[in-house]
């Protein structure tokens, strides 16, 4: 698995748990959630890229939001799977913050990790929202 889906997997673990307990900010990105051993076998590189999406949704959650919400056809945001929400929410600020990456990329992603993490029509859901996002966004 590559070094940047490690990343990307760890953020979107990190959203979650902010979403679902309110995991403070600090405590998300020393990776607590996890279990000690792995926390100090996550590489250097994997842990900073982890870091700076955890950091950057939180800190634009609510322009990110606003953004997953303009693309919701006929679905409440408040009814959306909290799994499905850190997936867009990671998706969403990788789309509109992190320029530096290609966007299909961050689309493919976010899909993988729907597919491995999320109900069997998370993919597509995420999928069409967060093309959504690109075209309005580019």
């Amino acid at each position: 698995m590559a070094s940047r889906r490690k990343a990307r997997i760890l953020a979107f673990q990190a959203i979650y748990a902010w979403e679902a307990s309110g995991t403070p900010l600090e405590e998300l990105l020393k990776f607590s959630w996890l279990e000690q051993d792995k926390v100090s076998n996550i590489e250097d590189e994997i842990a900073a890229f982890s870091r700076l999406i955890i950091s950057g949704t939180l800190e634009k959650c609510a322009e990110v939001d606003a953004a997953i919400k303009r693309h919701l056809a006929h679905w409440p945001f408040e009814r959306l799977k909290k799994v499905d929400l850190a997936i867009l929410r990671m998706g969403t600020y990788c789309l509109l913050y992190q320029k530096d990456l290609p966007a299909q990329i961050t689309i493919d992603e976010a899909i993988e990790i729907a597919k491995e993490y999320g109900s069997d029509e998370s993919y597509k859901f995420i999928n069409g929202v967060l093309d959504g996002i690109n075209k309005e966004s580019r």
